[in-house]
């Protein structure tokens, strides 16, 4: 069984933490301003470096591995045809990720009403639990689980913590609750999820 370090993990090393690509931030920098100048091999380093947390991220916040590939795919090329709208070069990340939770809220409204549609036709009370029941391509079945059981504003606040590497103030930033709402929430989260993965005995 999986221990709860799985789903307290950060990006960060020796207390910094790391850009997307895991080299100096000066170099991600450089890559960053060359996208937006229209540099596709630039871009496709930042994607390269950076496509496995949002995969994850998309992955345990949509609970599907299909929707969450989905997800992925739209965040990227919407990322490159508004690269030059990057405000903050510094900010690329925590942009991504946030184009990526707008794909993945915009994807769950979208199942909501194929889900409610399709169980009117077939009265399948079970039909949301089977098509959510995808195989977990990291193989964190239990992980996974536990992620199942928080809502949606509480998995995309642990979401961001554990596959961004984002403090409370930037998760609120970009969540729009303050650090401190972030923190309580994350807390319950963290409880329920630990139920899952560490039942009592």
């Amino acid at each position: 069984m999986m221990h709860s370090a799985a789903i307290t993990g950060s990006c960060m090393r020796g207390g910094v933490r790391m850009n997307s690509i895991g080299n100096e931030p000066s170099e991600e920098l450089q890559l960053i301003r060359s996208a937006k100048r229209g540099d596709v091999k630039a871009f496709s380093r930042l994607y390269a470096g950076i496509y496995t947390d949002l995969y994850k991220f998309a992955l345990y916040t949509i609970r599907h591995r299909q929707d969450a590939e989905d997800a992925v795919s739209e965040t990227v090329m919407t990322a490159w045809e508004k690269m030059k709208q990057l405000r903050k070069d510094e900010s690329f990340r925590s942009w991504m990720f946030t184009i990526l939770n707008n794909q993945c809220r915009k994807i769950q409204r979208e199942r909501k009403k194929q889900y409610a549609a399709d169980a009117y036709e077939t009265e399948d009370p079970e039909l949301e639990k089977r098509l959510c029941s995808e195989p977990d391509y990291a193989g964190q079945h239990d992980v996974r689980a536990a992620f199942g059981v928080l809502e949606e504003e509480e998995r995309i606040i642990v979401a961001f913590s554990v596959f961004g590497g984002y403090q409370s103030d930037e998760i609120g930033r970009m969540t729009g609750y303050n650090p401190a709402t972030v923190r309580s929430k994350k807390k319950r989260a963290l409880e329920k999820m630990r139920k899952i993965i560490e039942p009592e005995v």
